[in-house]
């Protein structure tokens, strides 16, 4: 950044700080306090109880993401956007390499009708897709859950099976491995093939790659960040700027939806 950026930045920065500081004087004078911002409290990882979350140092957090209570996550899993892992009434354990992806939730039981104490385990490289529920569950290493589906109290899915994106899998439900289920509720579908199973391989390693991109990403000043974006905006010819925003995009390689 040159001392001409430097310089327009701060003049930038303190006409909106003053601007905000006469907004603020002028609803005090009207008797107005709309202007109280509140702060977030959202935190990203908190303690519940005696319980506090372990996340391994190789392990990728999204910073909109809320991780409470027991729970453990694996080196190098990534946890991404809007996810909810919420280990109050019991544990939640997610091995080595696994990706649980935007918006999913993860929770767990403390009993259910049948009086089982249900944590929620998930093996090493699994990948589960945008905005999936996973309740009181068993998911073995290398399976697959689609996006948006929804797997419940006991059941069971294990290793390389794959669970189609919008089922159901119902209470005490086991998965066979090798196994391609879906539907509402889950059934048997057919058998995964070998170009399937070698895809979820490269799928977790993807997404693990992914995930320090992220993790480098979101290490940086916001002001440095949104700086930087305006002078490839403003300085940079168009075929250049989508340049930029192309390098930001997945590589081709990476599937932009699970």
């Amino acid at each position: 950044m040159g001392t001409m950026g430097k310089a327009f930045y701060n003049v930038g920065f303190w006409i909106r700080e003053t601007g905000q500081a006469l907004d603020r004087l002028g609803c005090r004078l009207q008797g107005k306090n709309h202007f109280r911002e509140q702060l977030s409290r959202h935190r990203t990882l908190m303690n519940v109880y005696d319980k506090a979350p372990y996340v391994n140092k190789e392990a990728f957090v999204a910073p909109s993401a809320s991780i409470t209570g027991d729970v453990h996550v694996g080196r190098g899993s990534s946890i991404w956007y809007g996810c909810v892992l919420r280990g109050d009434a019991n544990s939640i354990s997610v091995g080595a390499g696994t990706s649980i992806q935007d918006n999913s939730l993860v929770h767990v039981a403390k009993s259910n009708l049948s009086g089982k104490v249900l944590p929620t385990v998930i093996g090493d490289n699994v990948t589960i897709g945008h905005s999936a529920v996973l309740h009181g569950c068993t998911v073995e290493d290398e399976a697959y859950i689609g996006a948006s589906a929804t797997v419940l109290d006991g059941a069971h899915v294990e290793k390389n099976a794959m669970v189609a994106s919008g089922a159901l899998v119902r209470q005490n439900t086991r998965i066979p491995s090798g196994e391609v289920w879906g539907g509402n509720p889950a059934r048997f579908l057919r058998k995964v093939t070998e170009e399937e199973r070698a895809f979820f391989s490269s799928l977790a390693a993807d997404y693990s790659n992914l995930a320090q991109v992220h993790a480098a990403e979101n290490t940086k000043d916001l002001d440095e960040t949104d700086f930087k974006k305006l002078l490839y905006k403003k300085n940079a010819s168009d075929a250049e700027y989508d340049s930029v925003l192309n390098d930001l995009t997945l590589p081709e390689n990476v599937p932009k939806a699970a």
